[in-house]
């Protein structure tokens, strides 16, 4: 296993491609990009792939369910992009979120992780927000999964699951030191609520959480018009971490890479002889609580 390695997480703007190739080249840029930068794992944001219903005609992106319903026609051909483009340059890349239809008809919002061999991965979003499940009908994940990668395990918390303390520490209790956050909120409030729980969780854990937004303002979407947000990595605030526990942040609302490096070994080292043991004392603070009836 890998000790350290770069990590890019994206604030990416909602565009209108309007086209497969423009979508393409658009992604091959970003890749590009960070790769350049001598990251070794990407992550993109939730719901970053709604800007493809920006190649099917005005009726179809103006309807919400229309949308998904036809996205579908290119899920594979998305797939296939990011896994052509994890092996092309041997990258790990966790490609934010699509509304992917099910046997059963429902709708997830899944996450894919794509690994430089070609293989794949995924994690389905476990908590729905009132829109999801109010306006678009998408369904919760039912499997709370710890991914495993040659730099050690990750588990994936789709921008509202973060809000919840047992998704995460679950995913670190099974081993995973880095928990990734793909993200989509359209007011500051809700950016602000993911960056809070994504910070907690780093806290309480004693892990590495990474933040990945969408940004900017897609009035043509009916799903993604309004983007409001920061990428982030976010560590334990103690010895060897910085002070306000903020190792990279992105300039809110612009369209960029954060980069950070990560160091497993540091959050060990830390659970060992830090300030406090919060990942530690995660079980026994439940010994407080009298569950006779």
């Amino acid at each position: 296993m890998t000790t350290s390695f770069r990590l890019a997480a994206a604030q990416y703007d909602i565009g209108f491609p309007g086209n497969w190739s423009a979508y393409e080249s658009k992604i091959q840029l970003w890749i590009q990009q960070a790769a350049d930068a001598g990251a070794e794992f990407l992550v993109f944001p939730e719901y970053f792939s709604m800007e493809l219903a920006s190649l099917f005609p005005e009726p179809v992106y103006k309807s919400l369910s229309g949308q998904l319903q036809a996205m579908q026609s290119l899920a594979d051909d998305f797939v296939g992009l990011f896994a052509q483009q994890a092996s092309i340059n041997g990258l790990h890349i966790l490609a934010g979120t699509f509304p992917l239809r099910l046997e059963s008809g429902n709708y997830a919002n899944r996450s894919w992780l794509f690994y430089p061999d070609g293989s794949r991965d995924y994690q389905d979003k476990l908590q729905m927000t009132r829109f999801e499940k109010e306006h678009w009908l998408i369904s919760a994940g039912e499997e709370i999964k710890v991914i495993n990668t040659k730099f050690g395990k990750i588990g994936v918390s789709i921008c509202y699951d973060s809000e919840f303390p047992l998704i995460a520490n679950a995913q670190v209790q099974a081993g995973a030191d880095l928990i990734l956050v793909p993200s989509c909120t359209d007011t500051l409030a809700g950016y602000h609520r993911v960056k809070i729980g994504c910070q907690a969780r780093a806290l309480e854990n004693q892990c590495y959480v990474v933040q990945s937004p969408t940004v900017g303002n897609a009035p043509w979407s009916e799903a993604v018009d309004v983007n409001v947000g920061a990428a982030a990595v976010y560590t334990p605030v103690d010895y060897g971490f910085p002070d306000n526990g903020i190792l990279a942040q992105g300039e809110l609302n612009q369209t960029q890479w954060i980069y950070a490096d990560i160091d497993p070994v540091m959050l060990a080292t830390v659970r060992n002889t830090g300030q406090v043991f919060n990942y530690r004392d995660w079980s026994s603070q439940f010994r407080f609580f009298n569950t006779d009836s």
